[in-house]
């Protein structure tokens, strides 16, 4: 099953894997194939004590790949995670996590007992000590490494099949921004050059409007984990009768240079931001601080 579609199951119904887990980025996890950490909560192995869940052997869909894949094998993300781990949590419940550690989606409290309808704004509607406040949330988790998620630099065959493992840090911000660009990227078919570029498991599949909704899903998860502020969420723009970029203005996402037009102006707040080559397959790649998670999808 391609990754896209993968994930937006996962995440809509029993989510359990985020690509990767600090816990399970060890050579004794790739090698047993095995990620099922422990909730500090009970010291149990996915809260299994608690009634959180259990490490259980990975489910894969037996539905074939479509024609626009005609690869076997080859490609990492194929029957995702099953290359890296064939044994995951698998969380009971209101749970979810790669431990089991957090509450569904739309769920809070200790036990996940408890229900709060979110209601998302329009950007251009936030007070200024609101659109602040935001912004101030995009600054934290940018500039925030991610205590419970590292990225893989190499295939797992580079990894020699686990005993290498090749994985570095990520800030909260730019996790999201690979994540997003590890699902969409050309597959790689081995040796020099060789990809398959008819491909994109986040956007040109049935996974497209669901995964996408389930990836802003988790990244303001995160950012509620990260800034403790469960009420937080994520303001959309609505562009449907807009004429021109209405939030690309030094007021939200940030207008253009007055002299360099593939730049932001210095007088916004994302200029500071720094952009951050990751070398992943040895393929170089660019975190572009805004592409993954603004424009038409805030």
């Amino acid at each position: 099953m391609p990754i896209g579609t993968f994930l937006c199951l996962l995440a809509l119904v029993r989510l359990s894997q985020q690509q990767f887990p600090r816990a399970c980025a060890t050579a004794e996890a790739l090698l047993s194939k095995e990620c099922c950490p422990i909730w500090e909560g009970d010291g149990s192995q996915c809260g299994q004590a608690s009634g959180r869940g259990s490490c259980q052997d990975v489910t894969i869909s037996e539905a074939p790949d479509g024609p626009q894949f005609p690869h076997s094998g080859v490609d990492d993300r194929e029957q995702w995670p099953v290359v890296f781990y064939n044994r995951t949590c698998q969380c009971a419940g209101n749970f979810m996590g790669f431990n089991c550690a957090d509450c569904k989606f739309g769920f809070f409290g200790p036990n996940c007992e408890e229900w709060r309808v979110s209601i998302r704004r329009n950007i251009l509607h936030l007070t200024s000590s609101e659109k602040n406040k935001f912004i101030a949330y995009l600054n934290l988790a940018k500039n925030t490494i991610s205590k419970d998620f590292v990225i893989a630099t190499g295939t797992y065959n580079q990894m020699n099949n686990g005993s290498n493992p090749l994985f570095r840090d990520i800030s909260v911000y730019d996790l999201f921004v690979w994540m997003h660009y590890y699902t969409s990227r050309d597959a790689l078919l081995g040796g020099t050059d060789n990809v398959w570029r008819d491909i994109d498991f986040a956007h040109e599949a049935p996974a497209f409007l669901p995964w996408h909704r389930a990836f802003l899903l988790l990244w303001e998860h995160e950012i509620r984990k990260l800034s403790g502020d469960d009420s937080f969420t994520i303001p959309y723009w609505d562009w449907r009768d807009a004429e021109s970029c209405d939030v690309c203005t030094d007021e939200y996402m940030g207008g253009r240079h007055p002299t360099n037009p593939n730049i932001l102006s210095p007088a916004s707040f994302f200029s500071s931001w720094q952009v951050r080559p990751v070398f992943f397959f040895f393929l170089p790649i660019t975190t572009l601080d805004c592409s993954a998670t603004t424009g038409r999808f805030l």
